[in-house]
């Protein structure tokens, strides 16, 4: 954001970046509940039904490598064939801007399906370990190519996933579709048919604008949307085949198959509301401790109870939801403000029996007590939407 700001460039919106780092820190916090017991089942695989166990060499390493990034490509790939493995992928690619915090934009329930593809790994009998550290170096990789800083990069274009094959997976243009699923090594795209190369810039987002700043509907709307096409379909098949047909896919009754429209990049207009500059930075003072809280909680949360651990999830949660609904001048947005600013005391009292409890009270109640006579200063002016 800081080269953003000094070469003058319009890549970054204060409103969007929120949004994608709110829905990257939902992803982790839901993680918790989710990626251990998940996690199992490659531990349960690898323990009673691998046939063979890979001797710890470099050359298993880098075969594990090959391995991870291979079975990624048919998991992103899949995630835009199939509706209903789509519904949790639209997520990172409702963004129309194209930049590092893009790459943060996570869904919440995408690791529910993708694990599954992975399974053949421990069946061949990598470790969980090494498959864990593998994953983990796959996904740090696929950070840096989120970005239109950097134009293309000679030869690596051949074989590596660059931010020029990103951008072109991550296009609304009817052409760039589908294209460029690759997490490290782009030759799973030239091998089955899915290379695209970037001609001109693409119009970033999904094909039918998601229209919200709202990180939790953003994890929900597509599945409205499914269920709204199943619920009018007559025939109880095409119930059924909407989950599992590809986006855009509708039975004929309903008008058959509903293409991506072309794009013009000099006439199309971002989704965007106006707020004030101090309801903006509102927002984003109130996005900073629900940040650091979220930190804290994914680095300790074994510290703390079932109840507190519920409590901070929520509390972030409503945080990065109000922090949103400000930028969107949603209509709920006065009383649950102060309903989630009530709410910031009432979480510190749960650590009571917690060293230093008289600390976290006093600051919970002060912030609380000063972001509420702030928020109410702005009211005035705020003018919710229609």
């Amino acid at each position: 954001m800081l080269i953003n700001y000094l070469q003058e460039k319009d890549y970054y919106k204060l409103n969007d970046a929120l949004t994608s780092i709110s829905c990257g820190i939902g992803s982790e916090l839901f993680g918790i509940f989710s990626k251990t017991a998940l996690f199992f089942g490659y531990l349960y695989i690898y323990e009673n039904l691998k046939i063979y166990d890979m001797p710890d060499t470099i050359w298993s390493w880098v075969i594990l490598f090959f391995g991870v990034d291979f079975f990624y490509y048919w998991f992103h790939r899949k995630s835009h064939e199939v509706n209903f493995i789509w519904a949790a992928h639209i997520v990172h690619h409702q963004s129309e801007e194209y930049n590092l915090s893009t790459a943060l934009r996570q869904a919440w329930f995408q690791s529910s399906f993708s694990w599954v593809f992975y399974l053949p790994l421990a069946f061949v009998g990598f470790s969980p370990y090494a498959f864990l550290v593998v994953k983990g170096i796959n996904l740090v990789y696929q950070f840096w190519i989120h970005t239109k800083l950097i134009g293309k990069m000679g030869f690596l274009e051949l074989f590596m996933n660059t931010p020029s094959h990103h951008r072109v997976h991550h296009g609304k243009n009817p052409k760039y579709l589908d294209k460029n699923y690759a997490a490290v090594f782009i030759i799973w795209d030239r091998m089955f048919g899915t290379y695209m190369k970037e001609e001109e810039e693409p119009v970033f987002g999904i094909t039918n604008t998601y229209k919200s700043w709202n990180p939790v509907w953003t994890n929900f709307h597509y599945w409205g949307e499914l269920w709204e096409i199943s619920k009018n379909s007559t025939r109880l098949v095409d119930k059924i085949k909407v989950f599992l047909k590809p986006p855009g896919w509708r039975p004929a009754e309903l008008g058959g198959f509903k293409g991506a429209p072309e794009v013009d990049k000099e006439t199309y207009e971002k989704y965007d509301v106006a707020v004030s500059n101090s309801l903006a930075a509102y927002s984003f003072i109130q996005f900073i401790p629900a940040l650091g809280l979220a930190a804290v909680f994914l680095f300790l949360e074994k510290e703390f109870s079932a109840v507190q651990q519920m409590a901070i999830t929520s509390l972030v949660i409503f945080s990065l939801l109000s922090s949103g609904a400000i930028f969107e001048k949603a209509k709920w947005i006065t009383i649950g403000e102060y309903v989630r600013l009530l709410a910031i005391p009432c979480a510190a009292l749960l650590f009571m029996e917690t060293a230093g409890f008289s600390t976290i009270i006093l600051v919970a109640g002060s912030w609380a007590l000063l972001s509420l006579v702030w928020f109410s200063s702005q009211l005035k002016g705020f003018q919710t939407a229609k």
